[in-house]
């Protein structure tokens, strides 16, 4: 069997950030990993040129607007599956301002859901496995995108990023290690 590696040992400075315990449940590394959606996700949307949400890089590829408006639909179809109502939807994309704050809402409202007490109709790792990691992937196509709009997000240490569990909002911590 592999050794573990301790949780502490993966960041620089455990000095500034809190470090989740070993017995952290499955439900708060879920709720963990939406904080990283909305921290990345946050990043990738911030200070996006005007003309960025309508950018193709082909005719049939999708723009930034449906990618984020998809990314609103798998929130809200991961928060159906969790309370037990599984329900899909593809929506038309709203403005660009509009569907950022969708996206961050969609996020609370299925972060809310995971911090109660409310009974998970599907297991943590379904809900990673299916809606939070296709969202990650998007978050990737959208970083890309912006390098080739000519609006590239720099790079950072993701180690020193200040992400917790339940801070999935707009408002996001300013980066710690840019380059």
């Amino acid at each position: 069997m592999p050794k573990r590696v301790p949780s502490s040992a993966l960041s620089t400075s455990t000095e500034d950030r809190p470090v989740l315990p070993d017995t952290v449940s499955a439900r708060d590394l879920l709720r963990h990993c939406l904080a990283t959606v909305a921290y990345r996700g946050g990043k990738t949307l911030r200070d996006a040129p005007d003309f960025f949400p309508d950018f193709r890089v082909a005719d049939t590829s999708r723009s930034p607007a449906q990618i984020l408006a998809h990314l609103g639909d798998l929130f809200e179809w991961a928060l159906s599956v969790a309370n037990g109502k599984q329900a899909w939807q593809d929506s038309k994309p709203l403005p660009w301002p509009q569907e950022v704050d969708r996206f961050f809402k969609t996020l609370k409202d299925f972060d809310d859901y995971l911090a109660s007490s409310e009974p998970l109709h599907a297991s943590p790792e379904q809900l990673f496995q299916g809606p939070v990691a296709d969202a990650l992937n998007h978050i990737g196509q959208i970083a890309m995108l912006r390098r080739v709009a000519g609006s590239p997000i720099k790079g950072e240490n993701y180690f020193r990023a200040d992400i917790a569990c339940g801070r999935v909002g707009k408002d996001q911590a300013a980066p710690k290690g840019e380059f």
